[in-house]
């Protein structure tokens, strides 16, 4: 694996993961609302839950995800109620900041956002299906298998983070300008779209994968 083999899995990994997903929607909605500092703990939860896709297309769980009807539909349906759950609780959101100081509210704890952000990254078969379709085509064959994954595995999770650092500024310059009803809208909108991509996940397919 050269240099220009991991500028080109960078440029390619950057842009699907700037396109808004489930956890840099997360990742906007808590810098909206708790700000970038304490947003940093989701970011590690779905940095984490990068580790965990990474080491699972090496051991082939990806594969086996594409090839298994069952395992492809339990953890699809764990990804869609978890990401429905979340939605509807943004959605309806009553503007905690309205009312008290955010850093009060026990779902901004640390420990729960950084859950929160794994468990969603984590059981998203999507996520295992991408990762397992771009990481071996920058994966020379005949090399050692597990330099290349730890280099491409640490490329993958410090893009991921500045993404999501970039959409969490986003959402703390965005309350700013808005004011405090502003993390309110910014939440719910960003639980609709969560919902959206429920729904999304519900009707995909493992064939269409």
């Amino acid at each position: 694996m050269n240099v220009t083999t991991v500028l080109a899995f960078a440029v390619a990994a950057a842009v699907a993961i700037a396109i808004p997903g489930p956890t840099v929607l997360l990742a906007l909605a808590n810098g909206s609302r708790y700000g970038v500092l304490r947003a940093t703990s989701g970011m590690l939860g779905a940095v984490a839950s990068d580790i965990v896709l990474v080491v699972a297309v090496g051991v082939g769980l990806g594969a086996l995800l594409l090839a298994s009807e069952t395992a492809f539909t339990v953890v699809k349906w764990l990804g869609v109620a978890y990401l429905a759950f979340l939605g509807v609780r943004m959605l309806f959101a009553r503007g905690a900041l309205l009312h008290g100081d955010p850093a009060a509210d026990p779902r901004g704890r640390p420990s729960a956002l950084f859950t929160k952000s794994f468990l969603v990254a984590v059981t998203n078969p999507k996520g295992y299906l991408f990762v397992g379709a771009l990481l071996p085509q920058f994966i020379v064959a005949g090399a050692p298998q597990l330099p290349q994954y730890l280099v491409i595995g640490t490329v993958f999770c410090a893009l991921d983070f500045a993404i999501m650092f970039a959409y969490a500024l986003l959402g703390s310059q965005a309350i700013r300008l808005l004011k405090k009803r502003g993390a309110v809208w910014i939440e719910r909108v960003c639980g609709g779209v969560l919902l959206a991509l429920a729904a999304w996940l519900a009707s995909a397919r493992r064939a269409t994968a």
